[in-house]
């Protein structure tokens, strides 16, 4: 039976599935993937349903701390993973801080209720041949791109391999990047800016400005032949046009999609972005530097990676010989 259905005798309830459906569109306009929203509804949908099942007289308006704790409670029995219960908690927590933003309600509730530990999965990186794999065929279809802007977008998507693979970056920390964030000095460096924390700037190899600067030569071409103007690095492109500047998390899933498609491989930013960790630990990068590389907590642990780092070999040192040895290919 469907959930609406079964909410006809909980008037109540048709204002939460209201609110819920702005909640989701705010988030679809802030570039969050299908998949984010598929768990956030399917998170929300495990709270509408225990209000339908529990709630003789639901309302919504007067939830506080007690009905937030009883839910807490149903959820201890319901899930055994205190990673489920987690989930489930954090997402209502956004929830009401939307509505909280939108002065629906005064206060989150839920914000008064502890949630479960987290525990981490196994880290299961990108295949360090399909690394490799990527790579050249990323540098060998420029070679055959037959028009600017298909050239254009291979070379974008290159440096998005790079941000990731060489610096870490999320999805999300790519998205909005600008010119004015990249630095070229002693060595090239990208400025991440969060909306919670300082920038800090993050390390890039060396040859990353070669592809950056031919990259951004060809960008303004392509740009002007569009007549277009954006401030961004990145861009939505269809096949005919660039669309517009910035490109959500949802485009950079896309393009993962096609790479998955093309060469018949496991790969997803948070997979590739493991592959990375895994990279700098071999390197014998300090352990801080890589947490402030990442963005997170000093009291992030790497144990699981450290754990599993005999299980992988991987390595950044093959980037830059194979983009000279395609480059010198492609010059004669």
């Amino acid at each position: 039976m469907d959930m609406k259905t079964e909410a006809s005798d909980h008037p109540e309830m048709n204002k939460l599935f209201g609110w819920q459906s702005d909640f989701f569109q705010h988030l679809q306009h802030k570039g969050r993937s299908v998949n984010t929203l598929k768990n956030y509804k399917t998170d929300l949908d495990c709270f509408n349903h225990y209000l339908i099942a529990t709630q003789k007289h639901v309302n919504i308006e007067g939830f506080s701390i007690p009905e937030i704790v009883e839910y807490g409670k149903f959820l201890e029995t319901k899930y055994q993973s205190d990673n489920s219960r987690r989930r489930r908690i954090q997402a209502l927590r956004l929830f009401f801080d939307y509505l909280v933003e939108r002065a629906i309600f005064n206060s989150n509730p839920v914000r008064k209720v502890p949630t479960s530990p987290k525990f981490l999965d196994i880290p299961r990186p990108t295949h360090f041949s399909h690394v490799k794999t990527l790579w050249m065929h990323l540098l060998e279809s420029e070679k055959k791109a037959d028009s600017p802007l298909e050239k254009v977008k291979i070379k974008r998507n290159q440096l998005i391999f790079l941000l990731i693979y060489t610096g870490g970056l999320k999805v999300s920390d790519i998205s909005d990047l600008q010119k004015d964030h990249f630095s070229f000095g002693k060595s090239p460096r990208v400025m991440i800016i969060h909306p919670k924390r300082d920038p800090y700037t993050i390390a890039l190899p060396e040859f990353f400005q070669g592809v950056y600067e031919s990259y951004i030569h060809l960008l303004e071409k392509v740009k002007n032949a569009h007549g277009t103007e954006f401030n961004n690095i990145f861009f939505n492109a269809n096949a005919h046009k660039i669309l517009s500047g910035g490109i959500s998390a949802r485009g950079i899933e896309l393009i993962f999609h096609s790479w998955r498609k093309k060469l018949v491989m496991e790969i997803t930013p948070k997979s590739l972005r493991q592959s990375c960790i895994f990279t700098w630990l071999q390197k014998g990068l300090n352990a801080t530097v890589i947490k402030e590389s990442l963005g997170v907590s000093p009291s992030y642990s790497l144990k699981l990676y450290k754990d599993h780092l005999d299980n992988y070999a991987f390595s950044d040192d093959f980037l830059e010989q194979t983009f000279k040895d395609v480059m010198v290919h492609s010059k004669k």
